[in-house]
């Protein structure tokens, strides 16, 4: 095939944002709205916010007092503001929340699309439990199953923070169509060991699901002390080769984008053949074990 009848470029504009949440609930939402505006005025088209920004980290600890947090995704006055948000500045949002449905409380996240409907709701799937991380008492696992949305600027998928971790997750929402994977995460010190510092295993992670499905990985995180944790930051883009293309430091507040071409990425990820040359049918430890 000539240069000249390849598909035409498919350049989307990505962008993660990163910031501390120690105020109150409106303070945090306008801080995460004026990053968004931040991102979009470069030319952002699909800008991811970090996990659970309406407040701080509460599952640090198990308080009662924290499920009053919980709101049904149906009329939840934050969802609203990024749809309508995302309405004024065509953009396509993922807005992490803390859901409640009747007696049952999940992680979620509703992907907003740039026209400001709410294209479905994923529930995160592997939750947490351990000092500083205490989900668990918060969460059910989700019961959405992985999740991959055909937005106004191409077909994306999101994991929540602990997702990250798991290659099954990242390698189903390719199987499903990803062309960019989305983590927003809360992650950072360990109270119970302070000499551990797991940010460059967090970024490897990702890292390796860029490398090993050819897509490129967009992570936001928070940053900032609450109680005894200090969450560490270092939101980052990588793109579909598992090059750090964009990224923030320790204690920054603000964005990073990042421009990546989706059809010379479904280009590459064919070249590459590891979709090619997968064999399912040896995979079925992966269900029994």
């Amino acid at each position: 095939m000539s240069a000249e009848s390849r598909p035409e470029s498919r350049v989307i504009r990505v962008a993660a944002t990163q910031c501390a949440f120690t105020g109150s609930l409106d303070e945090n939402v306008a801080r995460v709205e004026g990053l968004v505006r931040e991102a979009a005025a470069t030319g952002a088209q699909v800008i991811l916010p970090s996990e659970l920004f309406e407040g701080p980290y509460f599952c640090r600890e198990e308080k009662d007092a924290f499920f009053d947090w919980a709101r049904p995704a149906e009329g939840h006055p934050t969802i609203a503001r990024f749809q309508a948000l995302a309405r004024e500045l065509g953009v396509v949002i993922p807005v992490s929340f803390f859901e409640k449905d009747g007696p049952h409380h999940y992680n979620s996240l509703a992907m907003v699309d740039a026209d400001g409907s709410v294209l479905g709701i994923y529930r995160k799937s592997h939750i947490p439990d351990g000092p500083g991380y205490e989900e668990k008492f918060y969460f059910r696992p989700g019961n959405t199953g992985f999740k991959v949305w055909e937005t106004r600027f191409g077909k994306l998928g999101v994991g929540i923070c602990w997702d990250q971790w798991y290659p099954e997750c990242a390698r189903a929402m390719m199987l499903m169509g990803a062309e960019v994977l989305f983590y927003p995460t809360a992650i950072g010190t360990e109270p119970e060991n302070p000499e551990l510092d797991t940010k460059d295993l967090w970024q490897r992670a990702m890292i390796g699901h860029a490398v090993s499905n050819v897509v490129p990985v967009v992570a936001a995180n928070r940053v900032g002390a609450e109680g005894g944790q200090t969450f560490y930051g270092h939101s980052f883009i990588a793109n579909h080769r598992g090059d750090k293309v964009a990224e923030l430091g320790r204690t920054d507040t603000g964005v990073i984008t990042a421009d990546v071409d989706l059809e010379e990425i479904r280009r590459n990820r064919a070249s590459f053949g590891f979709f090619r040359d997968r064999r399912p049918e040896l995979y079925g430890i992966l269900s029994r074990a």
